[in-house]
């Protein structure tokens, strides 16, 4: 499947499933497809999903064979710090658990490669984040005698983007491979979503590879165990969507908020606050959504398209026009410097044993 197709982007396996799904129009809304095993687990308040990928499934729903792992938290949304950390743990978790599944042992080298541009704030999120990420390459090679134990090799690399270095990223990372020879890559890159809710609300983890520059729609050549020749672990959280995902998406949400107003007119109110003042309880489901025929009441022709009609009604409206923008939320500084510290957070943890993820604090100890 094409995930260009009415101008979607996304790089999130479990959201190229469900395009999948909403593609074949013939096939039921089934959990499971074939070549691609799907699996929800929550831990505490976190929820984590499972896309397993194999080569049949991988060209069916348009992403590389391999594993992802998807968690779910509106920590940094909700500037939560308790659930920051215990974010930050599932991240780690779930790092370990790539990095056996890969037979990496816990004495391997690591290079933690930081994609994206520093420069433009949605597509920082890997530089900023290798900043963070403990480094001991240079202590082993100079100093061993001050290393402790439960410490492994661990350096760093930001490649820039080639519209600054003027040199294809991969490129890079294989010339330091060559040269420093580590035993396995981990890529932390901004990713796109097609989904609102799913912005620095959500972190993907894979061993399925990489493109650099898939957050802004700009992808360079792939990082994968096929290209390098050895494993790579990505990580990526989606930091940007198209204005396709967002006026479909709105289009929704104007249909659930009439619908949920539909369906609480006859209840007794339980609160005194006019239903436009509770922004922060106030959600909307898919339950909320008034059925077609009062849809096609209250927005016409438009309120009877399905979701993939919308988007391509979007995609045509938008694309000619030069409207189809790349958006990120006005907060975008303050999450992407929260994110890193917590993606960093768990990489520490993960890669050194000695390391623990401090509760007190937004660093590592």
């Amino acid at each position: 499947m094409d995930n260009q197709e009415f101008g979607v982007r996304t790089d999130l396996a479990v959201e190229a499933k469900e395009m999948y799904v909403e593609k074949d129009t013939q096939k039921e809304k089934q959990d499971q497809i074939n070549g691609v095993k799907i699996t929800d687990k929550k831990e505490g308040n976190i929820r984590i999903t499972y896309v397993d990928v194999d080569t049949e499934g991988g060209k069916q729903i348009g992403k590389g064979p391999g594993s992802y792992r998807t968690i779910y938290s509106d920590a940094i949304k909700k500037q939560d710090t308790n659930l920051q950390h215990e974010t930050a743990q599932a991240v780690c978790t779930q790092l370990i658990e790539l990095l056996e599944k890969n037979q990496i042992s816990k004495d391997a080298t690591g290079l933690i490669v930081g994609l994206g541009n520093r420069y433009v704030t949605p597509d920082a999120l890997g530089p900023l984040a290798i900043e963070k990420v403990l480094v001991t390459n240079h202590l082993f090679v100079h100093q061993p005698e001050y290393v402790a134990e439960g410490y492994r090799r661990v350096a760093t690399i930001n490649p820039g983007v080639m519209g600054v270095t003027g040199i294809e990223t991969s490129d890079i990372i294989k010339g330091v491979i060559e040269k420093l020879k580590p035993d396995f890559v981990i890529a932390i890159d901004a990713l796109a979503s097609r989904s609102i809710e799913r912005v620095n609300a959500t972190i993907q983890l894979s061993d399925a590879g990489i493109h650099p520059g898939s957050g802004v729609g700009n992808k360079r050549k792939e990082l994968s165990k096929e290209t390098l020749g050895l494993p790579v672990i990505a990580i990526g959280v989606p930091t940007v969507v198209d204005a396709v995902t967002i006026t479909s998406d709105a289009i929704d949400y104007v249909l659930k908020h009439i619908g949920k107003e539909w369906n609480e007119k006859d209840k007794p109110s339980k609160s005194l606050t006019p239903a436009g003042m509770n922004f922060g309880s106030r959600k909307l489901t898919n339950e909320d959504l008034p059925s077609p025929e009062k849809r096609q009441k209250i927005l016409g022709m438009v309120g009877s398209l399905d979701d993939k009609e919308k988007r391509a009604l979007m995609q045509e409206v938008l694309t000619p026009l030069g409207h189809n923008l790349m958006v990120t939320p006005k907060e975008i500084d303050g999450y992407i410097e929260d994110m890193a510290h917590l993606l960093a957070k768990g990489i520490n943890a993960a890669l050194h044993e000695s390391v623990e993820i401090d509760t007190s604090s937004s660093y590592t100890k």
